[in-house]
């Protein structure tokens, strides 16, 4: 068994170093400008960067994720910060058996964008919407079609600056209208076979516009919401690349 959740593993240690550090420092500062300090719900939080951070500005955070490797990073990461995260491992789409309720809850780096169609996206905003307590705020942020259609046209991206760990992503728009598919591939040296070791994913996004994206939060019951852009610096729009989203469940007492 071990052997078959190896590559996993390294792909999740992998995928976690090509984030750029200063996204998160974003994202955490983004939080911190619109969520008072204390408990909070980091979804799809993966390999914990942004959990981290979040808990060393002194909230209380939990992360869920559905994947063993990346919590098992997060774990390591938190360890390696000295702060305390509690770890779920769950499907975005399927946590109900998880009765916690939470002030805020966050989700970040596209996470809703990997669901696989507006079905299961409408599955995941209810999900966040029963785990927030009444009067709770629901931030996250999706890629628009401009960065589909436009800035993924023709994408490429090589990584040869470390001779023993090539990186290569390509981009291809998907089947379905606003969609890509990021093919990923690290050619890791391996000393005993003196040879370069292909590990590979295939990662599916899917976006909508922005009015579809504002009727799915209001069909599930999500009040004041905000739809910005630049990391909540402007109001969004069709020109933008990234958007962010702050809603309410209810109305604050």
């Amino acid at each position: 068994m071990a052997s078959e959740e190896q590559p996993y593993q390294t792909f999740a240690s992998l995928y976690d170093a090509l984030f750029d550090g200063d996204l998160y420092l974003e994202w955490a500062e983004f939080v911190k400008e619109n969520v008072p300090v204390g408990k909070i719900l980091d979804l799809g939080g993966g390999a914990g960067r942004l959990a981290v951070l979040l808990a060393q500005a002194g909230y209380q955070v939990d992360l869920l994720d559905i994947s063993a490797p990346m919590l098992t990073l997060a774990q390591e990461h938190a360890a390696d910060a000295k702060v305390d995260l509690r770890l779920l491992q769950a499907d975005i789409r399927d946590f109900s058996d998880w009765e916690e309720r939470y002030p805020a809850i966050v989700s970040f780096a596209d996470t809703l964008n990997y669901l696989p169609g507006p079905a299961d996206f409408e599955v995941g905003l209810k999900q966040a919407y029963e785990h927030l307590e009444e009067g709770g705020s629901f931030l996250f942020d999706v890629i628009t079609p401009k960065m589909v259609n436009v800035d993924y046209d023709n994408f490429c991206y090589n990584n040869d600056e470390d001779p023993e760990k090539i990186f290569m992503w390509t981009a291809y728009f998907g089947e379905e209208p606003d969609s890509v598919d990021h093919d990923l591939k690290f050619f890791l040296y391996d000393e005993r076979l003196d040879a370069f070791k292909l590990v590979r994913e295939v990662h599916h996004e899917q976006t909508y516009p922005l009015a579809d994206y504002l009727a799915a939060l209001k069909r599930v019951g999500f009040t004041r919401i905000q739809a910005l852009a630049d990391f909540g610096e402007k109001k969004a729009d069709d020109g933008d690349s990234r958007w962010f989203f702050i809603c309410q469940k209810g109305e604050k007492a």
